[in-house]
């Protein structure tokens, strides 16, 4: 059974084409479904561009592996915010 829910957990487990197969079947069967459109976008990469982003900042978080650097970027966008 296509589920949103499988297709969420396709998804977290990097099976991005998998979910994104999943995600149009379950808009074909409910053209209105949002999160499923959402999701197409999302995994499609039809994302709208963000102007102002702070690429060193977007590779560290791509790229960081520990707790350390985790509440390193953490207090970052903590003081983004502020």
């Amino acid at each position: 059974m296509q589920t949103l829910t499988l297709a969420n957990i396709y998804e977290l487990q990097g099976l991005k084409e998998e979910a994104l197969d999943i995600y149009k079947e379950v808009l074909k069967k409910n053209p209105n479904n949002s999160e499923a459109k959402i999701a197409i976008r999302r995994l499609s990469g039809l994302r709208k561009k963000f102007l102002k982003v702070n690429t060193q900042m977007k590779d560290f978080f791509l790229k960081m592996d520990s707790e350390v650097e985790f509440h390193e970027f953490e207090r970052w966008l903590l003081k983004a915010w502020n």
